[in-house]
């Protein structure tokens, strides 16, 4: 059965544009809370979290009102990160949890996103079958089963204290002085506060969030200033993350910028250095110079596809713990269930303060060939499939990158782009082979 709504990491649109609409909302909830209660007939409840989004106000009391309307209670976050309602869904032993978030995208966009019992995305079979529970219509339960709801006033506090205990007890963050990028986002208050109780002195930035400027110029897919804020501010590293912090990217003071790869990599050979590591998941994304080079290492690795979902279901088809992707979306399944900016950003650093050496050191035999990725806005309908011109373009840079790198294509599964990805030894030609496929499209 083919997907309607749910794209790779939920359902997500504009706001006030089909399918990210009250109306919309409510129906999703109420879908989303009979197939729970259908599947947990002894009781239901889910966990709601948001970003700094302005829209998060309404979407929250839409989706409230329809798992209500289908008899399941309600527990209410507010303004929290991804990977904390994740954390908390299992911790309380709720039936799911709901995030309301775009992540990295611009304000004006927003999202649904669920997570299972154990703290994971919710397989596709079961968006399926929430999707096929919409085509039902509308119904309320009577009025003594509606759902309840109620405020959990320490969320903040307790996935605070969850990432604090992700880092190594014999080890603290004393003596760095670390800067780190909220986005404007979910992880305004939590973050800064994580690695202050950990003994870093602490720069906060995009930590100012009024429902509009989340991912505004600064975050994790706005890293152009990170190197120099990072120097401007005396700085030993810096943290970035994205609007609803399930994303990591790093810089160190000399300003140079790591990558999810080159922060992956680093994970990997801190845990190397305490035993082998069985294997390590990237996706179609991931720079072949890491492939390469854990090759090396006689550590296996495999590609899933994009999507943080897709690298945990490969983790666990092959019992690995490490994964991630490009973007930085990281994973260590022995701390998090799930992508988590923050509890990936303290692997990295406990890795720092344990090795005693910086980010530079740590990935001074890690040589990450050069990407370039185009983005293509694609107008509704288009069928790129069907451009002939576009097809020989792509041809043409197969053939000149046989033996020395590679192209991808794939769609956005959160945005209507069209993703062009070359990787190449020459930055210029792999920029060149990228642009005239772009070109072609018209």
């Amino acid at each position: 059965m083919s997907r309607r709504y749910f794209g790779t990491d939920g359902v997500r649109g504009r706001v006030g544009e089909s399918p990210i609409t009250p109306d919309f909302v409510l129906r999703l909830g109420q879908a989303a809370g009979r197939v729970l209660k259908r599947r947990n007939p002894e009781g239901a409840a889910v966990l709601i979290g948001k970003d700094t989004r302005v829209s998060g106000y309404m979407l929250e009391a839409a989706l409230e009102a329809g798992f209500s309307s289908a008899g399941v209670d309600v527990v209410l976050c507010g303004p929290i990160p991804t990977p904390a309602v994740a954390y908390l869904t299992r911790a309380l032993r709720l039936t799911a949890g709901v995030v309301i978030s775009a992540s990295h995208n611009p304000y004006h966009d927003n999202g649904i996103k669920f997570f299972s019992a154990e703290g994971t995305k919710l397989p596709d079979a079961v968006e399926l079958e929430i999707e096929a529970e919409m085509d039902a219509g509308w119904s309320c339960v009577d009025s003594k089963d509606l759902g309840k709801a109620k405020r959990l006033e320490d969320a903040a506090g307790r996935y605070t204290e969850f990432c604090k205990s992700t880092f190594p007890n014999a080890l603290d963050l004393r003596g760095l002085k670390i800067l780190v990028d909220c986005a404007n986002g979910a992880a305004y208050r939590v973050a800064p506060d994580v690695f202050h109780e950990l003994g870093a002195e602490v720069v906060a930035v995009g930590a100012s969030p009024d429902g509009l400027n989340i991912n505004a110029g600064v975050g994790a897919t706005h890293t152009e200033h990170l190197g120099e804020w990072c120097r401007e501010h005396g700085c030993d590293v810096a943290v970035s993350l994205d609007g609803d912090a399930d994303r990591l990217i790093m810089a160190d003071a000399t300003g140079r910028v790591y990558n999810g790869d080159a922060l992956l990599y680093v994970m990997v050979r801190e845990r190397l250095a305490h035993g082998p590591v069985a294997g390590v998941t990237g996706t179609l994304m991931t720079n072949y110079g890491l492939e390469k080079r854990l090759g090396e290492l006689g550590i296996p690795f495999g590609r899933a596809k994009v999507g943080d979902r897709y690298v945990v279901e490969m983790l666990k088809e092959k019992g690995w713990l490490l994964g991630g992707e490009t973007s930085g979306h990281l994973l260590a399944l022995d701390r998090q269930t799930t992508g988590d900016g923050i509890v990936s950003a303290l692997q990295v650093l406990a890795a720092m303060k344990a090795a005693g050496k910086s980010l530079a050191e740590l990935t001074a035999d890690l040589e990450l060939l050069p990407q370039v990725l185009v983005n293509v806005r694609l107008e509704k309908g288009t069928d790129w499939r069907a451009n002939e011109a576009f097809a020989a373009a792509v041809r043409a840079a197969e053939a000149e990158l046989v033996g020395i790198g590679r192209i991808l294509v794939r769609p956005s599964g959160t945005e209507p782009l069209l993703r062009i990805m070359v990787e190449a030894g020459d930055e210029a030609l792999a920029q060149r082979l990228a642009q005239s496929c772009a070109a072609a499209l018209g």
